[in-house]
C-alpha cells in the first residue's frame, strides 16, 4: 500500500496540469521555474489547459507547489473520467470506461510500476484491482470506487 499520509493535495484538475507540463519533458527544476516565471506553453491539446493556473497555486502556496512537484502528490477527489484523463497524460494509455451506474471502473494495461504512480496519487475512495497474470510485464487493471 502506498503512503498518502504526508502527501499534499492537489485538485484532480491542478494534478493533470502538472502532469501535462511533465509529459513535455520538463524536469522538477524547469517545471517549477517556468510555471513561476509564467514562462508557460499554450495548450493545444484535447483539454485547453489554462497553465496560468498553477502560477497562482505557485503563488499563494509555494511549498505546497514545489511538494506535489518535487515529492508527489494525492489527488483530493477522483471522478472516472478524472482517472481515465490522467492515465492518458500521465502514462500515455488509453483507459476505457464502464459507466453504468453502480458499476463505473476504468480498465486498462499498465506496467506494476505504471499502476503503482496511479495507486500513489488516486484520492481517497478508489482501489485498484487485477495485474499481471504470470511472467507478463503488464497486466489489466480496474479502478473502481470502493464499496461499503
Amino acid at each position: 500500500m502506498t503512503d498518502t499520509v504526508n502527501k499534499v493535495k492537489l485538485s484532480q484538475w491542478d494534478a493533470l496540469l502538472v502532469e501535462s507540463l511533465r509529459s513535455l519533458g520538463w524536469s522538477d527544476e524547469e517545471l517549477l521555474r517556468r510555471v513561476a516565471s509564467g514562462e508557460l506553453p499554450v495548450d493545444e491539446s484535447e483539454y485547453h489547459f489554462e497553465y496560468a493556473q498553477l502560477t497562482v497555486l505557485a503563488g499563494e502556496q509555494p511549498e505546497v507547489f514545489q511538494q506535489a512537484v518535487t515529492g508527489g502528490y494525492q489527488i483530493k477527489y477522483n471522478t472516472i473520467r478524472g482517472i481515465r484523463s490522467w492515465i492518458s497524460i500521465a502514462l500515455g494509455k488509453q483507459a476505457e470506461l464502464e459507466l453504468e451506474e453502480g458499476k463505473e471502473a476504468a480498465e486498462v494495461a499498465l506496467s506494476e510500476t505504471e499502476a503503482s504512480q496511479l495507486e500513489a496519487v488516486l484520492s481517497f475512495g478508489w482501489r485498484i484491482t487485477g495485474g499481471p497474470a504470470g511472467a507478463d510485464v503488464t497486466g489489466v487493471y480496474r479502478i473502481e470506487p470502493t464499496r461499503r
